[in-house]
């Protein structure tokens, strides 16, 4: 794990430029909003989530967070089956503030073109990269 301004950005994930990261397991798919958008998004109130069996299109809203803030929308990085969703995410939405890449998962994917989609989303040498750009810019 790398920790870039401030916000953590762990080895092993696949990263979208939509603030969500992406872990492969046997071939599907769990994926979760990143450290950086839940700290921007600060205390998040609200989870709304798809349900098992609903299909998820990559560049497309799945389900949306509320915080004190703002409400946002999650965009799918993967195209497929949603086949697991975190109800804990959607009962206790805290979680996803206090453990993003574990306990706050968000949905799991059956991807439809793993290989494919893989291609447009980022490393974690270029989301390490992507984070320093942004650092700069501030």
């Amino acid at each position: 794990m790398v920790k870039v301004e401030g916000y953590e950005v762990p080895e092993g994930l696949y990263y979208s430029k939509d603030w969500m990261w992406v872990k492969i397991e046997n071939g599907k798919a769990r994926i979760g909003v990143t450290d950086y958008a839940q700290k921007q998004m600060r205390e998040i109130v609200f989870a709304e989530l798809p349900r098992v069996d609903d299909e998820a299109k990559k560049g497309e809203p799945f389900g949306t967070l509320e915080s004190v803030k703002a409400v946002s929308d999650l965009i799918s990085p993967l195209t497929g089956k949603i086949v697991e969703v975190n109800s804990r995410a959607s009962d206790s939405p805290e979680i996803i503030n206090e453990d993003p890449y574990g306990e706050g998962w968000l949905i799991v994917i059956e991807p439809a073109n793993l290989e494919e989609d893989l291609k447009s989303l980022m490393s974690f040498e270029q989301a390490v990269e992507w984070y320093r750009e942004i650092a700069r810019e501030k």
